[in-house]
């Protein structure tokens, strides 16, 4: 069993920053991580409607120190970002399955890697089948055998249980990080205190 599961959408600018945190602190002590596709709209409707709320009515200071907020981790972490691409929220159902497709796969971080950077780091609309190709391409998956693996209902229900899994766990958004199955961290931000628990747990 991996020492941390991180429940993510590549449609969420702080999953994008968490998933490479993570891959940073694997460098640094080795941690074992189980990448989680799930599909982060369908939490927010099921227990967060709040940020539906939020994205109809903004608080404009909010807003802006959002934008600030992300900018400055994008600098820190040393990524290229679109604090708000041309097509947002995105529909990430495909690039989802695909992760699904691939999970426990060697494929799946440059899968799930090439479509953050698509989405976040060159604006493109991740939606389309176009560009999913040239994720594919870039990540070295047969973009043929992904329309087969993103249609197979195995991985649909796969995607929709995972969904499920995170909401019943407690999760109400994306990244959603557990260390040793129930000790839970939201957000990109807990990294020194996801390290902490992962060094306490292996004492």
């Amino acid at each position: 069993m991996a020492e941390v599961e991180c429940f993510f959408d590549c449609s969420s600018p702080w999953t994008y920053f968490a998933v490479h945190s993570l891959l940073e602190l694997r460098k640094e002590i080795g941690v074992t991580i189980d990448f989680r596709p799930h599909l982060v709209g369908g939490v927010f409707n099921a227990v967060n409607p709040s940020v539906h709320n939020s994205r109809e009515k903004p608080v404009v200071p909010k807003a802006a120190y959002s934008k600030k907020d992300q900018t400055d981790w994008a600098a820190y972490l040393g990524l290229r970002m679109h604090y708000r691409p041309t097509v947002f929220p995105v529909n990430s159902v495909k690039i989802m399955r695909g992760c699904c497709w691939l999970e426990g796969t060697d494929k799946l971080e440059a899968f799930m890697m090439a479509g953050f950077d698509a989405y976040w780091g060159d604006d493109l609309d991740i939606s389309k089948d176009d560009v999913l190709a040239g994720i594919c391409a870039k990540a070295g998956v047969d973009p043929a055998a992904f329309v087969a693996g993103i249609n197979d209902q195995a991985n649909k229900d796969r995607l929709r249980n995972n969904t499920q899994e995170l909401i019943d766990r407690g999760g109400f958004g994306s990244p959603t990080i557990f260390v040793g199955k129930t000790d839970m961290y939201f957000g990109n931000d807990r990294m020194p205190l996801i390290k902490a628990a992962v060094l306490r747990n292996r004492k």
